[in-house]
């Protein structure tokens, strides 16, 4: 197996794997994210929806679909949660934290990118 099917798997499971923590366990996704329950549901279903079921099947679709843009799609995924990160570090202030949800979020990101375009 070649190096860049080795990577897309990888990212694909490492997607999978943070997805399932968002869309299982939103209370501890929230927790770890600092976001706050204001007694609504819905903040517990955003969390299952964007933060967890939404990466769950973009690695599941990049695995069944085994193309180079399945896969590059995991990138911009991640590129995009990159791209609101930055926009709070530049927007909202700068925590430890959110630099290093950046950081993970741009390697993952270029990673995917640059061996499936």
């Amino acid at each position: 197996m070649a190096l860049p099917d080795i990577l897309n798997i990888i990212l694909a499971l490492l997607t999978i794997g943070f997805g399932l923590i968002g869309w299982l366990a939103p209370r501890y996704t929230m927790e770890k994210l600092d976001t706050k329950d204001t007694g609504s549901t819905m903040g517990i279903s955003e969390v299952r929806a964007a933060s967890g079921a939404l990466f769950v099947l973009a690695g599941v679709g990049a695995l069944i679909l085994w193309t180079p843009a399945a896969f590059a799609m995991i990138g911009f995924i991640w590129g995009g949660g990159a791209l609101g990160r930055v926009t709070s570090l530049v927007l909202d202030g700068q925590t430890r934290l959110k630099w290093i949800f950046f950081a993970s979020e741009i390697v993952v990101a270029v990673i995917a990118l640059s061996i499936n375009l």
